[in-house]
């Protein structure tokens, strides 16, 4: 597990670097906060159309050439992102680097074969961990590589840096990263039906309780994925902000993130349960999403994005534990697939409904709307958990066993 957490570490740096950068390299251009927003959509549109696909070829052929594979791809899409002249270059560029970061559910799937039930939201979690600290060092790095100046930024030496992070996590993954799925599960995988994604999605929407928690995670990073694309723009018009300020924030973002997914995740799912987490992680990023617009001083940004970086950071993990838990060993990289498609393509819709309600309605209403959505999620997890309580209790009701003094679950 160790390994694989340096690996996905060591790829998100790469990936922090560029992201506070994106929307000034968009305004560079002359793109408008549209299509600044849709430049941010492109990347999640290819890992959307991806993810499915590598889950299922990781079930057939094993999750490390798929690593391998996938790895080898970005360190190309960041050379040519380097090496963008255009605005066309750019959309392109991060379109190549989505479809590679579609293997990020091999990597959820590596997690779920290597852990048992009982530890499978940890171990969630330290993948979530690996991430968080990914965006502690990459925004940091990418900030201080561009410059504070958004009109003289240089955009070119973020990118290749993380092409050269890139590159040592796919050298990784070849020299130390051993395959976890045995064999005799890929060869039943291999032998089993192969449905193309939207029938993945259909059959793994129509299993009891899966359609609620995809609809959920769909939800939650629409909303922090419009709050990601949108903040640089934000944070420009409303502080004065460059590239460099924007990646200390990220980073720490990232450093909140890192410390809930590391070790907190793990303690508060056995304590709360991963449904009331969820319920927590909603009511979290509404109140977060709610208090950015009123950020006029640092201190109480800040506030906002330890409440927002708290909700994402235990409702992600509660969402791929409880899919997790309720999928068969042989189908986990089909389901992280299926789990990562609406992420996914939340990524792509969400920055794109940002970005019009920042051009149309102000720079406030992306985050305004965010709020709003935040509580139908927590109104969703809410029902789903008093659902599930009026089922059991119904089961216990209904059911006669035999033996009368037998205790029953």
């Amino acid at each position: 597990m160790l390994i694989l957490f340096l690996i996905v570490f060591i790829d998100l740096v790469g990936f922090g670097i560029v992201i506070p950068l994106l929307p000034f390299y968009g305004e560079h251009f002359q793109a408008d906060p549209f299509t600044v927003s849709l430049i941010m959509a492109t990347y999640s549109l290819g890992q959307f159309i991806a993810a499915p696909f590598w889950g299922r070829l990781s079930d057939t052929i094993g999750r490390r050439p798929v690593l391998v594979f996938s790895l080898f791809g970005a360190v190309l899409s960041y050379i040519w992102l380097g090496f963008a002249t255009t605005l066309w270059m750019l959309f392109a560029a991060r379109m190549v680097g989505g479809l590679m970061a579609g293997n990020i559910s091999t990597a959820f799937a590596y997690i779920a074969d290597i852990t048992t039930p009982e530890n499978r939201a940890k171990g969630m979690g330290l993948v979530g961990a690996a991430f968080g600290l990914g965006f502690i060092a990459g925004p940091a790095i990418g900030g201080i590589l561009a410059g504070s100046d958004p009109l003289n930024a240089d955009f070119q030496t973020p990118a290749f840096v993380a092409a050269g992070l890139s590159f040592l996590a796919f050298v990784l993954t070849i020299l130390k990263l051993k395959e976890s799925l045995p064999e005799d599960v890929r060869a039943r995988a291999l032998q089993g039906p192969r449905p193309n994604r939207w029938k993945q999605i259909k059959e793994a929407s129509s299993r009891p309780g899966i359609g609620l928690l995809l609809v959920i995670s769909f939800l939650a990073t629409f909303v922090f994925a419009g709050m990601e694309t949108t903040f640089a723009m934000w944070s420009r018009r409303q502080l004065g902000w460059g590239p460099e300020q924007n990646g200390y924030l990220f980073a720490f973002i990232g450093i909140i993130a890192a410390i809930l997914q590391g070790g907190a995740v793990g303690r508060l799912t056995k304590r709360f349960g991963e449904g009331n987490l969820i319920v927590q992680g909603a009511i979290a990023l509404a109140v977060g999403m709610f208090l950015i617009p009123f950020s006029t001083s640092l201190p109480l940004l800040l506030v906002a994005m330890v409440i927002v970086a708290y909700g994402f950071s235990v409702i992600n993990p509660a969402l791929n534990s409880l899919i997790s838990l309720r999928t068969s060993s042989a189908e986990q990289g089909m389901m992280m697939g299926v789990a990562r498609s609406a992420t996914t393509m939340a990524r792509v819709v969400g920055p794109a409904w940002a970005g019009i309600m920042f051009a149309q309605l102000g720079r406030e209403w992306p985050y305004y709307g965010g709020m709003a959505l935040m509580v139908l999620v927590a109104y969703l997890g809410i029902k789903s958990l008093k659902d599930n309580q009026a089922a059991k209790a119904e089961a216990l009701n209904t059911s006669e066993p035999e033996d009368k003094s037998a205790p029953i679950d």
